[in-house]
């Protein structure tokens, strides 16, 4: 899975200060992943995705599914890293609208190649020329809050798109997802 999250820059400060009151408020502590979800903290968990939601179509997530198996590596040049850069840009691409500004923030990856993000950076905005891509830049998400909100959807998509079962109550999607008042049909329609 390879996912996105998107929202206007003038309102980036306000989500992080909402996750952080909602933080707060569960004493939530250390870095929010999917794989953290607990019966314990089953109730932020469910506010976190109901907050997501009530921003609307201000904020977005978007992600990709790649069988592995379906991969054909000799159009990447045997390489998983060039392959994985190359989803990670239709995932990008096919969601950037015209004569808009963008900034984009990756999870810092240790790369092999060192020039992927600038080659990324580069490929975007050739194939993107009505609009800005003003930087791609990797940051650490146990530091940058949005990442590890997209590291939440992707596993609740990865779990639903999977069918995973026996991982407990709290990691049930439709149980998060169907919390008032949302219902997995809003969610998918909101995506």
């Amino acid at each position: 899975m390879i996912g996105s999250l998107w929202l206007p820059a003038e309102m980036r400060d306000q989500a992080k200060a909402r996750i952080a009151d909602l933080r707060q408020r569960h004493s939530v502590h250390g870095e929010i992943k999917w794989r953290k979800i607990s019966p314990a903290k089953q109730d932020f968990f469910i506010e976190l995705i109901d907050l997501f939601m009530g921003f609307g179509l201000d904020m977005r997530f978007r992600c990709i599914a790649v069988d592995r198996a379906d991969v054909n590596m000799g159009l990447h040049n045997g390489d998983a890293e060039l392959g994985f850069y190359k989803f990670y840009y239709q995932v990008l691409h096919h969601w950037i609208l015209d004569n808009n500004e963008y900034s984009i923030f990756c999870d810092l990856k240790r790369n092999r190649d060192q020039t992927r993000l600038p080659t990324l950076h580069r490929v975007l905005g050739h194939a993107n020329r009505t609009s800005e891509i003003t930087s791609v830049q990797s940051l650490p998400s146990p530091e940058v809050v949005l990442l590890q909100l997209c590291d939440v959807l992707l596993g609740a998509a990865s779990s639903r798109m999977n069918e995973r079962s026996g991982m407990g109550a709290a990691k049930k999607i439709a149980k998060i997802l169907g919390s008032p008042p949302w219902t997995l049909e809003d969610c998918e329609n909101a995506m």
